[in-house]
């Protein structure tokens, strides 16, 4: 029998014209009027428009990602598609993951998800901080790297993404001494990414003790989907306990590998990526022996994952 999950994605699967082949589905425009009108500005010109830059900001693109998860999310729910039986989100993504669980209202999440920015934004002053994805190499060896790199500085890898892909960050320093080490100890490759801040690293604790103020004023619920959170690979049911996790999650590393694993440990046997891009689509098929996955790019994907499922 199939078991459903449902993966949200972050920054870095957005583009211009990313919600191009949702267009037919009024309930996508309406979810980006809902996240317009809870923010002040028009969301769905700047995904349809740009400027790119803008887009990329981190401040534009956390809301932008949060609407199209839910977007997608609710078209697939309005052409007829199961429930998954567990949802997980990567990093910004935890948040729309939370919204389709129902234990946060997308109105509420909109714009903690553009504070959530800001204050990612505003813990490491412009150009002091860096990100590097290193491909290939063993993660134990990695982080090792990341130890001797250090000198005094932070560097440490945040994001475990999939076995062979790794994401380090810290100060750009640092970070550029552990690419080195990194691959004198067996990694292919290590690429700088174009980030704003180094996210997920002990510099971002300003940003978390802010957040945490702020998530103490929001409103959560129970999910009524088990939600597997970044920070512990654990499910939480008390409010507080939701809240603590994505305070923590903002400076503490994506278990990604992990968290696919414990989709695989629950008997998930299908992965359906909500939203623009194919990245967790990937990584859920380097992670889960035999999985099917649907990356649900546009309208037709959805149509044709709710059928395959319902056939």
């Amino acid at each position: 029998m199939a078991r459903l999950a449902f993966v949200f994605p972050g920054q870095g699967s957005q583009s211009v014209g990313m919600m191009a082949g949702y267009t037919a589905h009024p309930v996508v425009r309406e979810t980006f009027a809902e996240a317009s009108a809870a923010l002040g500005e028009d969301l769905w010109a700047l995904v349809e428009d740009g400027p790119a830059d803008a887009l990329a900001r981190t401040t534009n693109t956390q809301p932008v990602m949060l609407t199209a998860g839910v977007a997608a999310w609710r078209a697939w729910l309005a052409e007829g598609g199961g429930m998954p039986v567990v949802v997980a989100g990567h990093s910004l993504g935890e948040y729309t993951a939370l919204v389709a669980a129902g234990a946060l209202a997308f109105a509420d999440a909109v714009p903690l998800v553009r504070f959530r920015a800001q204050a990612m934004q505003d813990a490491v002053p412009a150009g002091v901080g860096a990100m590097a994805a290193i491909i290939g190499g063993d993660e134990e060896a990695i982080v090792a790297a990341c130890a001797e790199a250090a000198q005094g500085e932070v560097v440490e890898a945040v994001n475990f993404n999939a076995p062979g892909q790794l994401v380090i960050a810290g100060h750009r320093a640092a970070v550029e001494r552990a690419i080195a080490l990194a691959r004198e100890k067996g990694a292919k490759r290590g690429v700088i990414l174009p980030v704003s801040a180094p996210f997920h690293c002990t510099l971002l604790r300003p940003a978390a003790e802010a957040l945490a103020a702020k998530l103490a004023t929001v409103p959560f619920a129970t999910p009524t989907i088990p939600v597997i959170h970044n920070v512990d690979v654990a499910t939480h049911a008390e409010p507080d306990a939701i809240r603590e996790a994505l305070a923590r999650q903002a400076a503490r590393p994506v278990r990604w590998t992990a968290t696919m694993r414990a989709l695989g440990e629950r008997g998930v046997t299908h992965v359906a990526e909500s939203g623009p891009g194919m990245v967790l689509t990937g990584l859920a098929r380097r992670s889960i022996a035999g999985v099917v996955t649907y990356a649900l790019e546009d309208s037709a994907a959805i149509q044709a994952a709710v059928r395959e499922m319902q056939g």
